[in-house]
């Protein structure tokens, strides 16, 4: 199939999408900062499950878990909207989109694919697992062991993590291009800043699931 018959999915550059691509930035780098915020939450466990326990207990006593839950997948869903509306979900576009990334061999393009992959993942996961968390009310460093060590929830934990901090990763790389805090000339030490973080998610997230892993429950 030739290029040219392809038409890809451009949206039109009106002052409603402009709007929108700003609303999408900013939901997106909210849900960034809830992610790194929830991660230092969980990974209290390292010092103290007690830790974990009280700050539960703090957040649950001001409905904060009970209204916050909801709200995280509102915004969650909205974002993923939003950034739909430019993801070539059409075979055609799919293959065109991906066909052009392949000849142009440009590393930015490529991490915008991998953004959309990862966003299909979160969605799905995130919604589980926000789900889960509400329906097993209290939030207890024992109940997070006990999925941990016998309801085989690792290997979903592990993926959805993964794809999480990828995705947010890529997703603040692209905003700092956007925003022209990372230009041509620092963004090479910027992927590497963003890296680091990105290694020190893994480091946290292995250690508060080895964490878990040997509790005693």
């Amino acid at each position: 199939m030739s290029l040219h018959k392809v038409t890809l999915h451009v949206p039109p550059k009106t002052k409603l999408s402009g709007r929108l691509d700003v609303l999408m930035m900013v939901s997106g780098f909210l849900l960034a900062v809830f992610v790194g915020m929830h991660m230092l939450f969980v990974g209290t466990v390292i010092l103290s499950p007690r830790l974990m326990d009280a700050l539960a207990w703090f957040f649950e006593e001001l409905y904060l878990v009970q209204i916050g839950g909801p709200l995280i997948l509102l915004v969650m869903v909205g974002h993923f909207i939003l950034g739909a509306r430019k993801m070539p979900f059409r075979q055609k576009e799919f293959i065109a989109f991906r066909t052009h990334t392949g000849m142009m061999r440009h590393t930015d393009t490529t991490l915008w694919l991998v953004q959309v992959a990862t966003a299909i993942i979160v969605l799905i996961m995130a919604s589980i697992h926000i789900y889960v968390m509400l329906d097993t009310l209290p939030i207890t460093a024992t109940k997070s062991a006990v999925r941990i060590q016998y309801g085989n929830w690792l290997p979903f934990y592990v993926v959805l993590l993964a794809a999480v901090a990828v995705h947010i990763i890529i997703g603040l790389y692209r905003l700092g291009v956007k925003l022209a805090v990372i230009t041509r000339k620092n963004r090479p030490k910027a992927r590497k800043l963003l890296l680091y973080v990105l290694a020190a998610t893994a480091v946290v997230s292995l250690l508060t699931h080895l964490r878990l892993s040997l509790m005693t429950v």
